[in-house]
């Protein structure tokens, strides 16, 4: 998933008009909440 968004990126900085798909922002959607989520799990791990 990163390499995913991570490509998505390099190619948006490339083009400007990329930030206007609405697939760039569904990736980094995605990538922010799978990190966000794996986070809390490990936060999660640590407390408990």
């Amino acid at each position: 998933m990163a390499r995913l968004t991570l490509s998505a990126i390099e190619r948006a900085s490339a083009d400007p008009g990329l930030w206007r798909e609405p697939e760039l922002h569904r990736a980094l959607l995605v990538s922010g909440l799978s990190l966000l989520v794996g986070g809390l799990a490990l936060l999660q791990g640590d407390l408990g």
